[in-house]
């Protein structure tokens, strides 16, 4: 690792680079993450995080493959969103890595994650509201400008039941891979009429000009840990541990535990329409919206509760609750894929 030197009494930020000095390896930090554009946007944004705090600390981004960036069919069929995360974590098992870099929507609920690790890092959240993307040249602009039988594109089980919900006489289609070569084949193939896909991760690659519409959290609830980015490394390396904290966000921190305890009472799996949000309102209060859905929209359960910011964990599991009561688990037991 390489420190530029720094006047102790030049710059508040030099305490803290002395002190990282010696508690980081002698080398540059390995930052490991998926090979997708959005990916490495999300890298940039640790690693000048990390930059700001520790001027001239060397780090190294180290882009790993997984298998569901290999396989092209519906994820569910290899065992869910758990692919994204796992030759990732096999990775900073190894130590091949020092942390690691993931988008928190993509961190299944139903499996759990390895002891050895823990998330010192949660960066700001980024906006959580979807996008519709029309093809360029359309003659539509919004959703509501779609006939009957309009075909739209989605990743995503959550987003497909929402649009069904509001618009069962759609033709939602199972439209999956990095969101640059997305809007390829949107453009070149058209396979559909419209895709809907993060807001916040067309702004990350420099897309945000192909957003027609951003739908409202009433329109579309986002997916537990949307535009949030979560930094992992293993518990052991304190040094590592103490750096990440520094640039976590408390309140980002608070509503995933708020969102993620919900998403673990609940035990959905990759294939369950589950969404869930949460913020903190005007006068300091937590607020967390949950639903569940069955594949076409038709079924659904929701509950909003309200708590203190110190009562995150009570929160996710009061919400929980309140959604099983409303009938969640038979709803997602019925979402499974026999």
């Amino acid at each position: 690792m390489t420190i530029v030197p720094i006047d102790s009494g030049s710059s508040p930020l030099a305490p803290a680079a002395a002190y990282f000095q010696n508690a980081l390896p002698k080398r540059a930090l390995r930052l490991g993450g998926r090979t997708s554009h959005l990916a490495r946007a999300y890298a940039r944004r640790v690693i000048d995080a990390l930059t700001a705090v520790v001027p001239g600390l060397e780090i190294d981004y180290v882009p790993i493959e997984t298998s569901a960036d290999r396989y092209k069919g519906d994820l569910s069929e290899l065992g869910g969103k758990g692919l994204f995360m796992k030759e990732i974590d096999k990775a900073l098992m190894m130590g091949q890595i020092d942390a690691a870099v993931h988008c928190m929507k993509d961190v299944p609920g139903d499996v759990p994650l390895p002891k050895e690790f823990v998330f010192a890092a949660y960066l700001e959240r980024d906006d959580v509201r979807d996008a519709v993307v029309f093809p360029e040249g359309s003659k539509y602009g919004l959703l509501s400008d779609l006939p009957p039988g309009a075909r739209i594109g989605t990743s995503a089980v959550r987003r497909k039941a929402q649009l069904l919900r509001r618009r069962p006489d759609l033709n939602v289609q199972r439209f999956r891979g990095n969101v640059v070569p997305r809007l390829t084949r949107l453009d070149e193939e058209q396979e559909v009429d419209a895709l809907v896909l993060a807001g916040g991760g067309l702004a990350k690659v420099g897309m945000e000009h192909r957003i027609s519409q951003l739908l409202s959290l009433d329109e579309m609830c986002p997916a537990i840990g949307a535009g949030v980015v979560g930094v992992q490394c293993r518990k052991a390396d304190t040094g590592i541990v103490e750096l990440l904290q520094v640039i976590d966000d408390a309140e980002t921190r608070t509503h995933i535990l708020a969102e993620r305890t919900m998403l673990h009472a609940l035990q959905g799996h990759c294939n369950s329409p589950i969404a869930g949000h949460c913020h903190t309102t005007d006068d300091g209060q937590l607020s967390l919206i949950g639903m569940v859905f069955s594949r076409d929209g038709a079924t659904f359960a929701y509950a909003h509760e309200w708590d203190a910011p110190d009562h995150a964990y009570e929160l996710g599991a009061f919400v929980a609750a309140s959604l099983t009561r409303k009938n969640a688990r038979s709803i997602i037991a019925g979402t499974r894929l026999h």
